[in-house]
């Protein structure tokens, strides 16, 4: 491929990506994949180029591009030497027009940044982030594990956590072929380290996903115990299981529930986990620097039903807690709603509990829980609070 014809690739993969954003469909890693799964002749420094344009494009516009060739005018605006290659070439794209002058640049999209928790740096929400691993002390010692890495960096205060550098290969290590390290955010990982999970408990991980943090927990529970990971969606929980084959924590159960009948599906649990953790479904704000085309799907709309949605897990959550137990909610989100006032409201709702500080040595105190972000934390962007039954 001929530089202008990258161009003009990228510009076609960002117009699947709008249209995939504004109708709820595919992830834009999905769609490159698709894309060039169909064009063998493009080699490895031509998909590379391509990519990075395409993403260079989406970090750079906060609210969704009338079309891929106006994300990628406004980018060519900025970079003159992109802006050569709009030629008009075979294969390339048209030149750009005296008064073309493409989409604005911008980090937070206007309708929500308003809404953002007052603590958080809009600029850094967008940075490159770092390949954080998690060390599997049911496989491993971390010592040693880490002996695997040199370039790694330990994270003070996570004994587990190791920090690469981005794009580190990984799944190309023996540890990782092992199922002795786990990817996963510090942030993820610092969450999980605050529900305390220890042997012999009953831990329920309430919205478990593919199972990242059930992982975490069951290593933390040395594999003796009650551990349900519990979804409503069975694509992503059918993922747990050979995780956590390979991770050696085979105890985990897992529990497919229906959306919107989980309390009656959750009924015989009630009154015995010692900790429930709810890592509930959010906006994904504090997540855009991972996922930045994320900031094309979010809508008012779309916000509202995610924060009515925490709430109604939050009130069946709330039951299944022992007098004493602890549940742990979350979300990687960095919006005063689905975080500070979401976790005012259920002790408003609920007699009979109260929050605690969180024991861990990061993040910022705002109001009951904790906030995570990637400035001042060098995590993805998270709030958590500790909340505890307490009759």
């Amino acid at each position: 491929m001929t530089p202008s014809a990258r161009v003009q690739a990228a510009i076609e993969l960002l117009d699947a990506i709008i249209s995939s954003a504004r109708d709820g469909g595919p992830a834009a890693d999905t769609l490159i994949a698709r894309y060039f799964k169909d064009r063998r002749y493009a080699g490895s420094r031509d998909r590379r180029a391509v990519r990075d344009h395409v993403y260079d494009a989406v970090r750079r516009a906060a609210e969704r591009p009338e079309s891929g060739r106006a994300a990628m005018v406004g980018l060519a605006r900025e970079r003159p030497e992109l802006a050569e290659l709009f030629n008009g070439s075979a294969h390339g794209p048209a030149p750009i027009a005296a008064d073309e002058a493409g989409t604005a640049a911008g980090v937070v999209p206007g309708w929500i940044d308003p809404l953002l928790a007052a603590p958080v740096e809009r600029e850094a929400l967008l940075g490159r982030a770092p390949v954080d691993l998690r060390i599997n002390r049911l496989k491993a010692d971390p010592e040693r594990v880490a002996s695997f890495y040199p370039d790694a960096v330990r994270l003070s205060g996570l004994p587990e956590a190791l920090r690469l550098p981005e794009g580190a290969p990984v799944e190309q290590s023996d540890p990782w072929k092992w199922g002795q390290v786990e990817v996963q955010d510090a942030g993820s990982q610092w969450i999980s380290a605050a529900c305390g999970a220890q042997p012999g408990m009953t831990v329920i991980d309430l919205c478990a996903g593919a199972g990242g943090k059930t992982l975490a927990l069951a290593s933390a529970m040395a594999g003796k115990g009650t551990l349900i990971a519990a979804d409503t969606i069975r694509s992503r929980l059918s993922r747990l299981d050979p995780r956590a084959e390979r991770a050696g924590a085979t105890f985990i159960e897992t529990l497919l529930l229906d959306q919107g009948h989980e309390a009656g599906a959750l009924q015989s649990l009630h009154g015995r986990a010692d900790v429930v953790l709810v890592d509930a479904p959010c906006s994904g704000t504090g997540t855009w620097r991972r996922n930045p085309e994320a900031r094309w799907r979010l809508t008012p709309s779309r916000l509202d039903r995610l924060v009515a949605e925490q709430a109604r897990i939050l009130d069946f959550a709330a039951p299944l807690l022992a007098p004493g137990g602890l549940l742990v909610y979350a979300t990687c989100a960095l919006t005063d709603r689905e975080g500070r006032d979401q976790v005012r409201a259920f002790l408003a709702r609920h007699e009979g509990w109260m929050a605690e500080p969180a024991d861990v040595p990061t993040g910022r105190a705002h109001g009951d829980g904790l906030l995570l972000t990637p400035a001042h934390d060098g995590t993805d962007g998270f709030y958590f609070a500790r909340l505890r039954r307490t009759a």
